[in-house]
């Protein structure tokens, strides 16, 4: 477990703009996406997380220009995630301003490219990023939780949990674990996912998908998180991140 317990703003980025849905689906407008890392900066968030989520599934590249401009007016480590497909992509990303980058579906495509980014760059900056859901009917995995691509909209049949084994032995330094089944539900955790994977593995779990309430946040880091990441409950101003931290502190968990 991390010395401290990070709360992490994610922003989901389609076309320059920030939004947010259910499942990552429906999506609503919900900013800026510089303004948004400014205003989070300044609220104390610890890290940010920008996802470029349909990057993948439109077979576009990231949004370099927004990361430089964030990068410009925040001073707090920022992970950028979508479309990347080889090391270049990682290369262009850190340049720009990222501290870390996030692979999901390259990953799964190309494995070796978790080891040839952690050698290059160093495992701090390998964040592998999974969106697990209970596996639906006729795909059967021993954990129970299977990984998804293309923002949940296809099955892979891979084990969720042995998939976190295998790409932190790749050289993934975090993981950044996303609930499908719970994401945009405001339900809170996947807290039986989180445990189960937390037990396999020593690397920093980033939980996400499914915060609502305050209530939320402690179960997620008594299940084994080391950051807890929501989005859209800090967007449209339902909670606070000081109002998190402290729910977090008031738990006997230490923040920044």
């Amino acid at each position: 477990m991390s010395l401290s317990i990070r709360v992490i703003p994610c922003l989901d980025v389609d076309e320059g703009r920030v939004v947010k849905g259910v499942n990552f689906l429906d999506l609503r407008d919900a900013g800026d996406p510089v303004e948004l890392a400014a205003r989070y900066n300044a609220e104390g968030a610890d890290e940010l997380i920008f996802l470029d989520i349909t990057a993948s599934s439109s077979d576009r590249s990231t949004m370099y220009d927004v990361v430089s401009r964030t990068a410009e007016s925040v001073f707090i480590p920022l992970t950028v995630g979508g479309g990347v497909r080889a090391v270049e992509d990682f290369n262009r990303l850190l340049r720009a301003g990222a501290d870390k980058v996030s692979l999901n579906t390259a990953a799964l495509n190309d494995p070796d490219l978790l080891s040839d980014a952690a050698e290059r760059f160093g495992a701090q900056c390998v964040v592998l990023s999974i969106d697990a859901r209970r596996c639906p009917e006729g795909v059967f995995t021993d954990s129970g939780f299977e990984v998804t691509t293309h923002g949940g909209r296809r099955s892979t049949g891979i084990d969720a949990v042995k998939w976190a084994i295998a790409g932190t032995k790749r050289g993934a330094g975090e993981i950044l674990l996303n609930s499908m089944d719970a994401d945009g539900t405001k339900e809170g955790y996947d807290l039986e996912l989180i445990a189960m994977v937390r037990r396999e593995v020593s690397v920093p779990i980033i939980a996400s998908g499914g915060a609502g309430k305050l209530e939320d946040f402690v179960p997620a880091v008594v299940a084994g998180a080391d950051a807890v990441l929501a989005a859209s409950v800090f967007h449209f101003g339902q909670l606070r991140i000081d109002e998190v931290k402290k729910a977090l502190a008031d738990a006997d968990y230490p923040v920044r």
